[in-house]
């Protein structure tokens, strides 16, 4: 398998990460993860747009343009020949010797490193759902920056593992945020609430794509947030992210959410969603 490393295609086994690097020394960098379906991009653009943004953030300059970037990553895929699955990248501030929490004045040389996967669509996660623990949210503050500082979303996600369950659905206090690795949602008497996009969360593409085809089928949208208490009670509820597009959750924490299983509206978002992917991909493989 290739990687890239900078702007180089190189064997995985050739690739090496500086000790110095601020990435590892400091998760100081920023990260994407791309979906493909049938070897075609789903959202690049967009996926992208939020690299920069995060970076920007960051104060991190990306070492290439945007037609650049997408130059190197379309030889990435191409090098693996890429079906449907998904390509990460990301970003460090590059390499600071000796080790120093100061951010140089000079700009250092920012490494870019990319790899593939093949991660095919599990229609049994969208169809049958999945079950979730509650847990608190202990992130820090700008979870609107998509940065290699992962550990509170590992913590709570090992302890949804641990309990059986494939998703920890975080809270701070009473109110919801997202999931440790995905946005959540309820339906409740026919409308859709989620989180206000703001530093409490990630900004998902995929939630970009959902909120508008849900505008679009007539299913209203409400971006004020939801409670505990509100959870509780929810007609459905579902989480989303790249990989996992539409997943119901039908339990969380043992307590079955309505019947168990996949709500009608859900249903109808996943299949808006679907419309969109085979709009840019075409026709979808499963497994």
């Amino acid at each position: 398998m290739k990687v890239l490393v900078k702007d180089q295609l190189i064997e995985r086994d050739e690739a090496k990460v500086d000790i110095e690097d601020r990435g590892y020394q400091f998760g100081d960098g920023i990260y994407e993860v791309v979906r493909m379906y049938n070897g075609t991009f789903f959202t690049y653009d967009e996926h992208i747009e939020r690299l920069y943004a995060s970076a920007a953030k960051l104060d991190l300059v990306i070492p290439y343009s945007k037609p650049e970037l997408r130059k190197l990553l379309d030889g990435l895929v191409k090098a693996n020949n890429v079906g449907t699955g998904n390509v990460y990248l990301q970003i460090t501030r590059g390499v600071q010797s000796p080790r120093n929490h100061v951010i140089p004045s000079t700009p250092l040389e920012a490494v870019l490193t990319a790899s593939t996967s093949e991660v095919p669509r599990d229609t049994t996660l969208f169809e049958n759902g999945r079950k979730a623990i509650l847990e608190e949210d202990i992130r820090w503050l700008r979870c609107d920056i998509k940065s290699l500082n992962l550990l509170g979303n590992t913590i709570a996600k090992n302890k949804a593992h641990q309990a059986g369950a494939f998703e920890a659905i975080l809270h701070r206090g009473e109110n919801v945020t997202e999931g440790s690795a995905a946005n959540a949602y309820i339906i409740k008497d026919g409308a859709l609430i989620t989180h206000a996009s703001n530093n409490f969360i990630l900004e998902g593409i995929t939630r970009q794509v959902i909120l508008r085809v849900a505008r679009e089928n007539g299913i209203p949208v409400v971006e004020s947030g939801f409670t505990l208490a509100d959870l509780a009670v929810a007609d459905e509820v579902f989480i989303s992210s790249t990989t996992i597009e539409v997943t119901p959750i039908i339990e969380i924490d043992g307590k079955l959410v309505g019947d168990g299983k996949r709500g009608p509206i859900t249903k109808q978002l996943h299949d808006a969603f679907t419309k969109e992917v085979l709009k840019q991909c075409g026709e979808l493989a499963v497994n």
